[in-house]
């Protein structure tokens, strides 16, 4: 992994992680818009629109630059093609933040969710200075809870019944990685 501070972009072997542009807005429409998604996300709307996506992207510069919330597009390192989101929040209080991502679906189990979790995990310990990043996902996600086991992240607890969504109470499944520089 390596941080480019100018271009705001995270290097890996296959991805660049970079900030969102309003001229994704289409592309961010098109693969949200998918009940796959849907369903294991907590805030994502359905059907999602071209609005809602230009409102999401609105908001992230302001966040990057405050340090509240760094949100990057996941994009294919060859040919610059949006495979999905990531975003790490900020809490600089109790210096940990949640991460948090979506794939679009037509680029599942391509290892890209691992890969750039991975890249987030290390911009946050490295570049940011967190003593521990966390994250949670539905227990009806399992592939989710696979991503977070291969970048090192230890399951902590389970909240049960803890959301609602499509009027059933679901799991929340919590793991969390503590930042090994700080023992």
């Amino acid at each position: 992994m390596s941080y480019d501070h100018k271009h705001k972009t995270i290097s890996t072997d296959r991805l660049i992680l970079r900030l969102f542009q309003k001229s994704d807005a289409e592309t961010v429409a098109k693969l949200c818009n998918n009940y796959n998604i849907y369903k294991n996300t907590l805030y994502l709307p359905y059907p999602y629109s071209v609005e809602d996506a230009l409102s999401w992207i609105e908001r992230h510069y302001n966040n990057f630059i405050s340090d509240r919330a760094y949100e990057f597009a996941i994009t294919d390192k060859g040919n610059g093609k949006l495979l999905g989101a990531i975003a790490l929040s900020n809490n600089l209080p109790f210096q940990h933040g949640e991460l948090a991502y979506w794939i679009g679906e037509e680029f599942w189990g391509n290892g890209y969710a691992t890969e750039a979790a991975q890249a987030i995990i290390q911009f946050a310990f490295a570049e940011k200075g967190y003593h521990k990043v966390f994250a949670r996902y539905f227990d009806s996600n399992p592939a989710s809870g696979k991503v977070l086991q291969k970048i090192g992240m230890k399951e902590e607890g389970i909240l049960i019944d803890h959301v609602k969504k499509e009027n059933q109470f679901v799991d929340l499944v919590y793991y969390g990685i503590i930042n090994r520089l700080d023992e």
